[in-house]
């Protein structure tokens, strides 16, 4: 999990989503003509807020920035497609050489044109220490990357990284902009200039994201005209919201997503996903660090219950963060839900119940807090949820909301509701998740988990392009994520929105944790044909 895709839910308040109603989305269904014509606005509800807008320090490493393109992007099936790129890259016999030949005649949305110089720049920014990008590492094989001309990019790599041209979909960014600039601090980290379907038009913090159409996007410009993100955190006013008119489309929990279900003028989209919750379980906490309280609380929760009561169904039951239904999932390290087991553990490893039945361990009593974000509902039923049945086991965990700011300093010895997932490669969502090397770098293994086999299981994954020995090594993962689990694994999330019934084009891709910003039915909005002729229909 990303800093990107963890800390960019702090940034939101209930205040600026309130004000977001006369500010914003006052008249979100607008049309061409004021007069009943065919749509060409949308005003979208979404929970969480960036932390920058700058591909150089994360924003659209993972596609669908809307104000940037990559040299590839994915299609709704997560096949790669040629974006800036005029066709995929021709990769050498011995996979170290990727060769991309550039799509001719794109401009930035400043008129600037777009050549093999910017590619360059882009890559070489990400990969300098000095610049503060949390998920510099997936770029660990990338040797140097060189420009041929104007048209054509070559990446070398160190090794083979069999799903490097996934990681070629990082948007590019102008060096005629963001290289006259601090790359860290700059202008263009709240005011950039991309190549994207979209020209952001305003950013106010907490409350929204505005764009226009790029008239001269190299895909066509987009029917849907105006664009807006409505940062709303809290759940229930997105579905107020929503409900009185005031948006077009929102991200929901299941609970709410439900209230929309009679609702002719809307549609549902769910989106299966990577996004799974998880429980951190510090390796310097005298309690969490211990690998019998680990194993016990694996068994002792129940995760179908949590998917059925919690996520009304909207899910599975997570044992890691590979999901079970795909291909790199490897069966047999499912838990079950076995209490007498997670007492048994315990017990053998001198766990021993207490007078007030928690247990002690020379001294020492089995508690220890668990923070959850706060105004998040998921976040908080799980995090009750697990501590209601770590309780029947004997370990007594306080849950308590705050903000990101109050958590991430008691991250090292503090349990944390957390999230994160991405689709694709196995690298992808476990390498920043459980390399040691990353433990306390922020965002990355926020538990600081120590498993050198795992270590060199996420090393030997990375460095092959051999799918038998690739498959092997995130097996050999996943088996000892069930000996030692430094997280206890909840739930897989499907992600729901619901969505105004005005528009032909919608659909929805497999996404990663971080839903609503760049996921949800407006990942392609700019292929969005508006349905011509009436009105918004009465609800």
């Amino acid at each position: 999990m990303t800093a990107r895709s963890i800390r960019g839910m702090a940034a939101a308040t209930l205040a600026g989503s309130l004000a977001l109603a006369a500010a914003a989305c006052s008249n979100p269904g607008g049309t061409g003509a004021g007069s009943g014509g065919p749509k060409d606005s949308a005003v979208v509800g979404i929970a969480y807020e960036p932390e920058t807008l700058s591909p150089l320090l994360g924003y659209g490493k993972d596609g669908n920035s809307k104000i940037f393109d990559g040299l590839l992007a994915f299609d709704a099936d997560m096949r790669l497609k040629p974006a800036l790129a005029a066709e995929l890259p021709q990769v050498g016999r011995d996979g170290l050489t990727y060769t991309y030949r550039l799509r001719k005649g794109v401009t930035f949305s400043d008129g600037a044109p777009f050549t093999a110089k910017d590619v360059v720049f882009t890559y070489r920014t990400v990969l300098d220490p000095k610049t503060n990008n949390p998920s510099r590492t997936e770029l660990d094989a990338l040797k140097s990357v060189e420009a041929v001309g104007d048209d054509t990019v070559v990446f070398t790599l160190k090794y083979p990284y069999a799903p490097f041209a996934e990681r070629t979909v990082l948007a590019i960014a102008p060096e005629h902009v963001a290289g006259r600039q601090d790359v860290n601090t700059g202008a263009f980290t709240t005011r950039p200039v991309g190549t994207g379907p979209y020209v952001l038009t305003d950013w106010s913090k907490g409350e929204k994201l505005s764009f226009k159409a790029n008239p001269t996007y190299w895909g066509g410009a987009p029917e849907v005209k105006k664009f807006t993100m409505a940062i709303i955190k809290d759940d229930d006013v997105r579905a107020t919201r929503l409900r009185s008119g005031d948006l077009d489309g929102a991200v929901l929990p299941p609970n709410l997503a439900a209230g929309f279900k009679g609702d002719r003028a809307r549609k549902t989209y769910a989106a299966k996903t990577y996004d799974y919750r998880t429980v951190t379980l510090p390796t310097h906490n005298r309690v969490t660090g211990d690998t019998a309280v680990r194993r016990a609380l694996d068994v002792a929760v129940d995760r179908q219950a949590m998917v059925d009561k919690i996520l009304e169904g909207a899910g599975k039951p997570a044992y890691g963060p590979v999901p079970t239904d795909s291909e790199w999932f490897a069966k047999g390290t499912e838990r079950r839900h076995d209490l007498d087991a997670a007492k048994r553990i315990l017990d053998e490893a001198g766990w021993k119940p207490g007078a007030d039945g928690v247990r002690v361990k020379d001294g020492v009593r089995a508690e220890f807090p668990l923070w959850y974000l706060s105004g998040d509902k998921l976040r908080q039923d799980h995090a009750l949820a697990y501590a209601s049945d770590a309780k029947k086991a004997g370990i007594a965990i306080k849950t308590q909301g705050g903000t990101w700011e109050v958590i991430e300093p008691r991250m090292k010895t503090d349990a944390v509701l957390a999230g994160g997932g991405s689709p694709g490669d196995p690298d992808f969502d476990q390498y920043l998740l459980l390399t040691s090397r990353l433990g306390g770098d922020g965002f990355n293994n926020m538990a600081w988990y120590d498993n050198k086999t795992v270590d060199k299981a996420l090393e030997d994954g990375r460095r092959t392009d051999d799918t038998v020995k690739r498959r092997a090594a995130y097996s050999l993962v996943q088996r000892e994520l069930v000996k030692n689990p430094g997280y206890t694994f909840l739930t897989h999330i499907d992600h729901l929105y619901v969505v105004d019934d005005d528009w032909d084009g919608l659909n929805t891709q497999t996404e990663p944790h971080d839903h609503g910003l760049a996921s949800g039915p407006w990942w392609n909005v700019e292929a969005w044909k508006p349905k011509g002729g009436t009105e918004k229909a009465e609800r």
